[in-house]
């Protein structure tokens, strides 16, 4: 039995959730529209997806050869890896892209086009991440493995206290990880801890299906390109890690100014494995959101610059999270909880850098 089982949160404080779906239900309803996505979601699918395959067939069919122009493609296909993540994967994963859940099921394989794979995804994310968000050895996305320290929980090391200078370097390594070993890590990881079993999943047939999906990727990723591009097999490799590089620090830029920030809690279990709040509130506790006025930044990343919103209705589709954040807002103050935001970009990463700074002080800092 995996030790998130352990994990009950309080029942006591369910009223809070309770009015807030309410609201949230009356806005789908007074304004009659669907909760998944809509047209806007189809054109972002279209974009996201041209931005990362209009620069790799440029590239394969070598209409340019220039250096410089190469880089700028390489780039582009790295955004193009955080665009399909961000805004397309993200929500089909969640099962909110669409009401048809064959489609939902299709365009969550997208993860599969950019070097990552849906299940694996679906257990650290949806599993883990959204319902023990920022709960040290529970949820995975504050699991440097070490390296760094995202949890006043975590184990101390000298090294921590330059986290604030090399962080930045190894968050840009992130997918390149998934494509290499982490996929495999993790699906063994997750047999142990019984997830595959808890959705009928045999992990003989996962595996092999995660092997066809890598085999799959690395021939069009790689084994296409030095067949059919002019530059050399090196060339291709450095063009190759500068695309995932850039899509994993985009994405790292995204996901940690969301919970790693400073005014944000990292509560822990009892011995009973009992927690202080109810989950919804737990989310308001560990969550923060950025940014709610920039248009074009919230449109890139998929919404989730109101990460508040996705954590406490991660099946309602991006696309109207600003709408339904007002309501999530003056709900949380009525009922005396917080909801943090910050109002750039900017102040995110911010105080996200300023938490780093924290966390690697030393042991003595206060765990909160």
């Amino acid at each position: 039995m995996s030790e998130t089982a352990k994990i009950q949160f309080n029942t006591q404080q369910r009223l809070f959730f309770q009015t807030l779906h309410k609201r949230v239900d009356q806005y789908f309803k007074t304004n009659e529209i669907s909760k998944n996505g809509n047209t806007a979601m189809v054109v972002k699918t279209f974009c996201m997806f041209a931005l990362y395959f209009v620069p790799y067939f440029l590239m394969i069919f070598n209409v340019f050869s220039s250096a410089p122009i190469l880089l700028f493609l390489s780039v582009m296909m790295g955004f193009g890896v955080a665009g399909i993540g961000l805004s397309v994967m993200h929500d089909a994963n969640h099962g909110s892209y669409s009401k048809n859940k064959r489609i939902n099921k299709i365009m969550s394989w997208s993860i599969s086009l950019i070097g990552g794979h849906a299940l694996n995804w679906q257990l650290q994310h949806n599993t883990l991440h959204h319902t023990f968000t920022n709960i040290d050895g529970h949820d995975e996305d504050i699991d440097a493995m070490g390296l760094m320290r995202f949890s006043p929980h975590a184990p101390y090391k000298k090294i921590h206290r330059f986290q604030y200078l090399y962080a930045w370097f190894f968050y840009g390594l992130m997918t390149i990880s998934w494509v290499v070993k982490k996929d495999f890590v993790k699906l063994k990881k997750y047999e142990t801890m019984g997830l595959l079993a808890a959705k009928n999943k045999k992990y003989s047939r996962e595996l092999f299906i995660l092997v066809l999906c890598k085999i799959f990727y690395y021939t069009y990723m790689l084994v296409i390109p030095m067949l059919m591009m002019k530059q050399a097999w090196w060339q291709i490799m450095i063009g190759f890690a500068i695309i995932h590089y850039t899509g994993g620090l985009l994405l790292a830029l995204v996901f940690q100014p969301a919970h790693v920030v400073e005014d944000i809690k990292y509560p822990l279990p009892d011995e009973s494995g009992n927690m202080e709040n109810d989950w919804a509130v737990h989310q308001l506790y560990t969550t923060s959101n950025f940014a709610p006025n920039a248009k074009l930044l919230s449109w890139f990343v998929g919404g989730l610059n109101f990460q508040v919103e996705h954590h406490l209705f991660p099946t309602i589709c991006h696309v109207h999270y600003k709408k339904i954040a007002p309501i999530v807002k003056e709900t949380a103050a009525e009922f005396n909880y917080p909801y943090h935001s910050q109002k750039t970009f900017v102040k995110a990463i911010a105080t996200h850098a300023r938490m780093l700074i924290e966390l690697g002080k030393g042991p003595e800092v206060a765990a909160v």
